[in-house]
């Protein structure tokens, strides 16, 4: 009995000796006088690694005139650069419609009809990425349009 209640109080005393430091490390770190200009030079490698993947910065998904315009340039540029050969970019550029196409079922239906099967399956391997992308940088956009739409229709 002794023995267990000795190693519960050590187990407790680890605990909260890696609370502490934890504690004392972040606010070493955070007073730092470099730790904001470092942070913002993380930010922006993060940002131009993200537009170097072919990544679109997405629309506003409330303003319905920005997110029709980002559609049809983004149908626009991948039409073009499958038609020059570049499909991994031209991919990338047709997923980011199809996050943003109010009817993605109906795209995907007529891109699987233009699309030669290799290019399509590319598609639909990266569909599971961008909707984790939007879903992401939405922050509950996306939800609460899916949410007013199926509350419209009812």
């Amino acid at each position: 009995m002794m023995g267990g209640s000795s190693s519960r109080i050590a187990a407790g005393l680890g605990a909260a000796l890696f609370v502490g430091y934890c504690i004392y490390f972040d606010k070493k770190r955070r007073s730092d006088p470099n730790y904001k200009n470092k942070l913002r030079e993380r930010r922006k490698k993060q940002k131009v690694a993200q537009e170097k993947a072919g990544l679109s910065k997405l629309p506003d998904l409330k303003d319905a005139e920005a997110v029709q315009k980002f559609f049809l340039e983004e149908i626009q540029l991948g039409e073009e650069l499958l038609a020059q050969g570049d499909y991994e970019k031209g991919v990338d550029h047709l997923t980011n419609a199809i996050a943003v196409c109010g009817q993605p079922q109906q795209l995907l239906q007529v891109l699987q009809q233009t699309l030669p099967p290799p290019v399509f399956q590319m598609l639909l391997t990266k569909l599971p990425t961008i909707s984790q992308v939007t879903h992401v940088c939405a922050e509950g956009n996306v939800n609460s349009r899916l949410y007013s739409r199926g509350r419209s229709s009812n």
